[in-house]
């Protein structure tokens, strides 16, 4: 990174893991209500560690790196939770191996990409975001869609530290939960309000399935035009899914 994006990148760093910390503070009772889904989610039961979870890959880059990529989950899981960074469980290593296998796209996953998620909230499930607000009721359901438009915030503070010399590309994976009435329809509301018709980084924002399951590549070889490369066909479907949800 060129001195100019080090500082922008380090500064939003600050304020992302300043405001991970201050939601914690206030979510004094958030852990036990984690702990009550993990015990009697019908998987293997698991102790709650970190109840919000910054991303501690975040820290190892230095003004040698360069990324190339911002990449957006839903929220931290079991895996993430315990070892406090985004994108290492199953879906991670699902998207891992998609970089893996499109070596046209010159993208190493955990070198190249910053990964952020729609709020830093933990559930064992993305789904269980819903039973958790149920169990801490209408005060807690609050905190959670504010911390939803933080991280919309914080997605466009590292946007455009990274992209001062030139536009980076954003991936926001789950599109199905950002539309009206999904789980992270804050967040929807606030991409739309900060990246407003003069911010010129619109333009590079793409929305996608999810890697679990697999469905991103599925959807990537099923949309997949002839003759088009997978650079082409990401570009033309992100930008449709983008429209269908942010409406630009």
């Amino acid at each position: 990174m060129k001195a100019a994006v080090w500082a922008a990148f380090c500064g939003a760093r600050d304020h992302y893991r300043q405001g991970v910390e201050t939601f914690r503070r206030r979510f004094p009772g958030l852990k036990k209500l984690q702990q009550q889904l993990a015990d009697h989610r019908g998987g293997p039961a698991y102790t709650v560690k970190a109840p919000l979870v910054y991303n501690l890959a975040l820290d190892d880059l230095g003004p040698g790196d360069e990324i190339r990529l911002i990449l957006v989950a839903d929220n931290p899981g079991r895996r993430e939770q315990e070892t406090g960074r985004y994108l290492v469980g199953p879906s991670g290593k699902i998207a891992e191996g998609f970089f893996r296998n499109t070596p046209e796209l010159g993208i190493d996953m955990r070198r190249q990409v910053l990964i952020l998620n729609k709020t830093p909230v933990h559930s064992p499930r993305t789904v269980e975001l819903k039973e958790l607000c149920r169990l801490g009721g209408p005060p807690l359901a609050v905190r959670i869609a504010e911390s939803e438009r933080f991280m919309a915030s914080i997605l466009l503070e590292f946007h455009r530290a990274l992209s001062l010399t030139g536009p980076i590309p954003v991936w926001i994976t789950g599109y199905s939960e950002m539309k009206k009435g999904g789980i992270f329809q804050a967040y929807t509301e606030a991409l739309k309000e900060i990246y407003g018709p003069g911010e010129a980084l619109r333009a590079w924002i793409f929305l996608y399935r999810h890697f679990s399951m697999n469905q991103f590549s599925i959807d990537l070889r099923g949309q997949a035009g002839e003759g088009e490369g997978p650079q082409d066909t990401l570009d033309r479907i992100g930008r449709a899914y983008r429209r269908r949800i942010l409406g630009w």
